[in-house]
């Protein structure tokens, strides 16, 4: 398979989606996908017997995902962090692929990364010296 350089942000979403489904299903999980624009806060749905989860997917090829800019207002990281947390549900989590650097045919595949809304919100205010960063 040929590396493809600089996919399209819709191949990204396409292809972050996908791989993610495939992990899930692969470890077992009941996988469902949600299809179609403005999809509302998550992309699958993954079940194990009773347990649901609803999992947001964002998928990347430059090394960060945005996920508060759109919040941000005066210069308030902070602010917009906590704005973009509590647009979630505690039953959601992200998962966020990578796609910097894979190269499939070299088996270097995409990394994928696990996380609540609260460790990514976290995770984000620490950035910069504490002052918060929007991916």
């Amino acid at each position: 398979m040929k590396v493809i350089k600089n996919i399209t942000p819709h191949q990204v979403s396409v292809s972050a989606e996908s791989f993610t489904a495939t992990l899930f299903a692969w470890a077992g999980y009941d996988v469902s996908a949600q299809y179609g624009a403005n999809q509302p806060e998550y992309d699958l749905i993954v079940a194990q017997g009773e347990k649901m989860v609803k999992i947001s997917v964002k998928g990347s090829q430059d090394g960060g995902w945005g996920l508060t800019q759109s919040f941000l207002s005066n210069g308030d990281y902070h602010g917009a962090i906590d704005e973009w947390y509590l647009k979630h549900s505690k039953r959601t989590i992200f998962s966020l692929v990578q796609f910097l650097d894979c190269d499939f045919d070299k088996g270097i595949m995409p990394r994928v990364y696990l996380a609540s809304p609260y460790e990514i919100a976290v995770q984000m205010k620490q950035m910069r010296n504490g002052y918060g960063n929007t991916s």
